[in-house]
């Protein structure tokens, strides 16, 4: 950390009107943004809704669509409530099963009449890795052979955690699903009359327009008590059941792991890794229970999934977003020693960027982090693949920069221009290969406060000046706007790319 805080950031609280009319100057459609749980509920369900935070996300979710812009909507990016966190002891804790739920169903009702698009969770197997056993996120719990922390148990804690994070999902999807993501079907209105004239009223779940529904079920029927009784308590139901029509997923970060040789050895490394990685989640979503090689190395120390458990699993996701930024070389540790203490070791897998003294591509300001864009495409082929072409949106994507360059080099950014380039044609060959891709996301839309790393690392396709606030586009930025409006100075941008790049390699 630099030592500051993320406090202000780069105050898109104040400056949002401002944030949209750069959105619409780019030419997006869609801007993925996450809800502070802690923004909406302070003290968590024991305590009341804050009418500011609900004010604020009503604003911006208005204002963006005035602008054409859909709202694609994150529940949690890393944060909880201070007072969930001491209760519950974050995600370890089983309660906070029932809170986040809750916390869900308050965002559905109050958001969900304009927002499309919903995710549960950011990233919850790169979070709880860095949270429970690499002890590099607060709570900060870890143990050897992992970390050296005050606190935790690097064998255990990780996947509890993932545990209760993977029911929170299901209860949170299984609560969208009943109560606002109804479908409206013309055998809906014959189901509905026949089931009331048997008074079997706590079968149907009136998916229909109520006041269709009531001249075709009412028509023929006396004005009884019974009757005036029956439709006050379908006209509450048909309020409740309100048609939404949005969808819901969750968002998985995901490397593409290439074996480090062509032994079978790191081909199953490669494989194990993206079952740590991804089918960590995914699988239980969408399979109903962990991938057999978890269960193999990790027994015990793994959770086993309850009757009761797996019937709410049964509410499947409707799309998979993925955080993909990387490809990376995988090396067996179940064969040959190696250092744990890394992200993929619970995996008994190292992982590294170099095979026989070549990096597999260039590097990026975070560590690890490479430029491999022809990664994509397996990588979503082989999502749409294991998930039975469930939809996939890239959820994130994009190049980091260190802060202490100098100005010039961090506006005239043709290194994320030309990674921007790179993995938008490789998606788009993907998509023509027949993936299921709906939609792409860059990361991000503005310089923020980046995690652990505070402010000395950059994203953005605008700079900010955190000292003033100032937005100044990159030339990435004026790349994307070309890239998306389909304009004749895509190509002109590109050739400023490359003379910029000249240029400063002339400078040096």
């Amino acid at each position: 950390m630099d030592g500051r805080n993320g406090d202000a950031a780069d105050d898109h609280y104040h400056r949002y009107m401002g944030d949209v009319e750069i959105m619409q100057s780019l030419g997006v459609n869609a801007y993925r943004f996450s809800i502070s749980w802690a923004r909406i509920l302070p003290r968590g369900r024991l305590g009341g809704v804050n009418p500011d935070g609900i004010a604020f996300y009503n604003r911006l979710i208005d204002a963006l669509l005035q602008k054409g812009i859909q709202p694609f909507v994150t529940l949690h990016h890393f944060d909880m409530p201070h007072e969930l966190e001491v209760r519950y002891v974050g995600w370890l804790g089983a309660g906070i099963r029932e809170e986040f739920e809750h916390y869900a169903d308050v965002c559905f009702r109050a958001f969900g009449d304009r927002v499309r698009f919903w995710t549960t969770f950011n990233e919850p197997n790169l979070f709880t890795k860095f949270m429970y056993m690499l002890g590099m996120y607060p709570p900060n719990h870890c143990s050897p052979p992992f970390g050296s922390c005050n606190s935790g148990n690097s064998n255990r804690e990780p996947y509890a955690a993932a545990h209760n994070i993977i029911m929170s999902h299901a209860a949170a999807v299984r609560t969208y699903k009943e109560k606002y993501q109804v479908s409206v079907r013309p055998g809906n209105l014959v189901l509905c009359q026949s089931l009331f004239i048997s008074r079997s009223f706590a079968s149907c779940y009136c998916f229909c327009v109520c006041d269709l529904l009531f001249q075709t079920t009412f028509s023929g029927w006396g004005g009884n008590a019974d009757t005036f009784a029956l439709k006050h308590f379908l006209m509450h139901v048909c309020v409740m059941k309100a048609k939404q029509g949005g969808s819901i997923g969750i968002v998985i970060a995901m490397k593409w792991y290439e074996p480090l040789t062509n032994t079978t050895e790191d081909i199953l490394a490669a494989r194990r890794a993206q079952s740590f990685e991804l089918e960590w989640f995914l699988d239980p979503i969408f399979f109903g229970d962990y991938p057999t090689q978890m269960r193999e190395i990790l027994k015990s120390n793994l959770p086993t999934f309850t009757s009761e458990e797996k019937k709410l699993l049964q509410y499947k996701s409707d799309f998979i977003g993925l955080n993909h930024y990387t490809a990376i070389y995988t090396k067996d540790c179940i064969h040959s020693p190696c250092d744990l203490r890394t992200y993929e070791g619970n995996a008994l897998v190292s992982a590294t960027g170099e095979r026989d003294g070549v990096k597999i591509g260039g590097d990026t300001a975070l560590a690890g982090y490479y430029v491999v864009p022809e990664a994509v495409e397996p990588a979503i082929m082989y999502v749409n693949q294991r998930y039975k072409d469930t939809p996939v949106y890239i959820t994130e994507n994009g190049y980091s920069q260190w802060s202490d360059i100098s100005r010039e080099e961090l506006i005239n950014d043709v290194e994320r221009l030309n990674y921007l380039r790179g993995y938008v044609t490789h998606l788009s060959k993907a998509i023509r290969n027949g993936a299921n891709v709906r939609g792409y996301f860059v990361w991000t839309l503005l310089d923020n406060f980046e995690w652990t790393f505070g402010y000395r690392v950059r994203f953005g396709l605008y700079h900010v000046d955190f000292d003033t606030q100032e937005r100044t586009p990159r030339m990435s930025a004026r790349w994307y706007r070309s890239f998306l409006t389909g304009s004749a100075s895509a190509a002109l941008t590109a050739d400023e790319a490359a003379a910029a790049q000249q240029e400063r390699r002339a400078d040096s």
